[in-house]
């Protein structure tokens, strides 16, 4: 069996921290790969479907496929509401990296959702069920995961990791998410 190169073994990659940018360097990756007639597609683990977001409207028209799988903020619904959200996300996430039609899928917010407290969340899934997914993802598939306070475990197992770091945001001074900007 011939190892995979560095341009047919897909990458892992980790966008983390308190910084503005995470889903947006991931989404651009998903452009690019699109551009290159590579198949993408983004998984949106906290985002819910009942809103519109710029992305999603402008991937439309791409075709990348992207999903909107969460419930929202996890102060805004029940932890059950919450759960099964998740729950639905993570198998459809699985699904989606394990077909082998994709060049690149973005699991975006999966951090967050591993870092959730308010409510339990490791028996839908944990830390190591995102390593096990890395670690028999399709060899040249990119997996690019976003969000704040990315486990060490899963930055360790990646190939690429970069850490967004909040120097100034405008929401400290009661600015609200604008059109464009923040969806």
């Amino acid at each position: 069996m011939r190892l995979p190169t560095h341009k047919t073994k897909g990458r892992v990659i980790v966008y983390t921290g308190d910084g503005k940018g995470k889903t947006t360097a991931a989404l651009g990756l998903a452009i690019r790969a699109a551009g290159r007639g590579k198949k993408a597609a983004v998984i949106q683990f906290i985002k819910s479907p009942e809103r519109t977001y710029g992305e999603q409207l402008i991937f439309q028209k791409l075709g990348i496929e992207m999903h909107q799988m969460g419930a929202g903020f996890t102060w805004t619904k029940t932890p059950e509401v919450h759960r099964e959200a998740l729950k639905r996300a993570w198998e459809f996430a699985k699904e989606k990296v394990m077909s082998g039609m994709y060049d690149l899928i973005v699991l975006d917010e999966l951090n967050n959702a591993l870092a959730i407290d308010r409510f339990p969340v490791d028996d839908i899934v944990s830390v190591q069920d995102v390593l096990q997914l890395i670690r028999t993802r399709p060899p040249a598939l990119h997996l690019v995961i976003t969000g704040r306070s990315a486990k060490r475990e899963l930055m360790e197992a990646a190939d690429i990791v970069t850490e967004m770091k909040l120097v100034k945001h405008d929401y400290e001074q009661g600015i609200t998410a604008m059109k464009g900007i923040e969806f």
